[in-house]
């Protein structure tokens, strides 16, 4: 099996912005310096979404803000959309 960049992108993605729900979780527990919402909100539209809707679930953190559900849900059909155009182009070009 071949390494695919869009997949390899994808689930870079996801797990940095996995992490990264934690990590702002923890800091809010502590008290320290926060990760900003619109980064967070950028990786979950760019194809985060299933990270985020982890980070969300796992970690409970930023669950009640409606917008952070709103655009996860956006980056889960972001994802989807990209997996499956990338299985198509590859079916294309290495038939």
């Amino acid at each position: 099996m071949k390494f695919e960049p869009v997949l390899g992108y994808l689930l870079l993605i996801n797990l940095l912005l996995f992490l990264m729900m934690g990590l702002d979780k923890w800091k809010a527990v502590h008290h320290k310096w926060r990760i900003p919402e619109k980064i967070l909100l950028g990786l979950g539209i760019l194809g985060g979404g299933i990270g985020g809707w982890l980070g969300l679930l796992l970690f409970n953190h930023k669950s009640s803000k409606w917008y952070f559900k709103l655009i996860y849900f956006l980056g889960l059909l972001v994802f989807f959309a990209a997996f499956y155009y990338s299985n198509e182009l590859n079916q294309f070009f290495y038939v």
